[in-house]
């Protein structure tokens, strides 16, 4: 639980996790300050945290314009294309002659454990530049009052356009006639090419992604049907299945777009593909785990499947670089293989870096956590004259009345608070 109050007093303060009825002294055990509401009376004294202190950390090439509006914010900005695990904890404890950060930026490829989260003594929020944020122990971070935001819509078109474009591509054999060229070969075939066109594209998850490709598929005038384990409302003239075997059975093309849960590991495996039409193709944008990489090879060794494309894999290198990749799907014809750029594109990541950099400074001058995949929605308008006090902790018999208490003392004899 959080409770969030904006209260009379000499400073705003974000509060670490309380267990229980655990906090003696709420005040004295606070490090951190919110700068006041950006309304507040030209009259009140200066009580803010000097956002020049304020150290966020931003990983993995994040865009330009969330680093900009860090700056513009007057934070300390700190970027690095990658660390080690224990240069990561460093910076989080705030040791070995590091400064401890107070919010940290990640895509896909860093991981934030718990014991991450156990260490982060002045670690306000985290902000994942991408979709997914399965890769990072959010349950962790709810228990230690740290607020984890995503930017679920902003790289969907990029996502959805490149299945399209390996649809064709597959249909076309495009891959595997470009590489022949290259090589200085001349073939000229029409034998197992097809339009998309009059085609079926079965999508399993009809979420941000999966919706999107099934209005870009109708447009290309391919019939969709789709499965979702939650009823979906579907867009155009697409048609809900009541299994995802019922969506492999009739798919010409199936598209896979699913979180990575328990539930979806090798959610497509030997059964899946022979249940599969003949000469059809699987494309996988969404968790490498869901496929079981080598029955899907042998799928199409076999001639089962007419080919396939994968943007990730259940195992991927760190860095960027040659002779880091393997996969047993190399080298196999009709078969695309990219190193998880579904959603890298420039529209995609300029988009992304404003909507989790404005969630993460909202956070941290205003205690906000509207859009926070693992914390409670607060989202409070600022008041005249007010500072915000946000304290986590657990929803236990007594703990508002320990919080109250604290803050009355706090406050001061002559001190009322509302």
């Amino acid at each position: 639980a959080i409770a969030a109050s904006r209260r009379g007093l000499p400073v705003a303060q974000l509060l670490r996790p309380t267990s229980g009825t655990r906090r003696e002294a709420a005040m004295a055990g606070s490090t951190h300050c919110i700068p006041p509401s950006p309304t507040m009376k030209p009259s009140a004294p200066p009580t803010r945290f000097p956002k020049n202190k304020v150290r966020i950390l931003l990983l993995e090439n994040v865009h330009k314009r969330a680093i900009d509006m860090f700056h513009q914010e007057g934070f300390y900005v700190e970027t690095a294309t990658a660390l080690s695990k224990e240069e990561l904890l460093d910076k989080l404890a705030g040791r070995n002659g590091h400064e401890a950060i107070h919010a940290i930026g990640v895509r896909s490829k860093t991981v934030l454990s718990a014991e991450c989260f156990e260490l982060a003594k002045r670690l306000l929020c985290v902000g994942c530049y991408c979709i997914g944020t399965d890769n990072h122990d959010l349950p962790k971070a709810e228990q230690c009052g740290i607020p984890v935001f995503n930017a679920p819509f902003a790289n969907t078109r990029s996502v959805a356009e490149l299945v399209i474009t390996e649809i064709i591509a597959l249909s076309r054999q495009l891959m595997d006639r470009s590489a022949e060229c290259h090589r200085g070969g001349w073939y000229k075939v029409s034998k197992g090419c097809c339009e998309v066109r009059g085609k079926t594209l079965g999508i399993v998850g009809y979420g941000h992604v999966g919706s999107q490709v099934s209005v870009l598929a109708e447009s290309l005038g391919m019939r969709v049907v789709y499965h979702d384990v939650i009823p979906k409302m579907a867009l155009g003239n697409a048609s809900q299945c009541g299994s995802m075997e019922e969506v492999l059975e009739q798919a010409d093309y199936v598209t896979l777009h699913v979180p990575r849960l328990p539930s979806t590991k090798n959610l497509i495996g030997a059964a899946q593909l022979a249940a599969m039409k003949k000469g059809s193709y699987l494309i996988n944008a969404a968790r490498g785990e869901v496929v079981v990489v080598d029955d899907l090879a042998e799928a199409l060794r076999s001639g089962h499947l007419a080919g396939a494309a994968a943007d990730v894999f259940p195992s991927e290198p760190k860095k960027n670089g040659e002779e880091l990749f393997e996969s047993p799907l190399c080298g196999l014809p009709n078969v695309i293989l990219t190193p998880h750029i579904g959603g890298s594109t420039e529209e995609a990541q300029a988009a992304i870096g404003v909507e989790v950099a404005s969630a993460m400074i909202k956070c941290i001058n205003t205690g906000v956590t509207y859009g926070a995949v693992n914390f409670p929605q607060v989202d409070i308008m600022p008041r005249v004259g007010t500072h915000r006090l946000i304290n986590c902790h657990r929803n236990v018999p007594g703990v508002l009345m320990k919080v109250n208490t604290a803050l009355s003392q706090a406050g001061g004899p002559n001190r009322k608070h509302s």
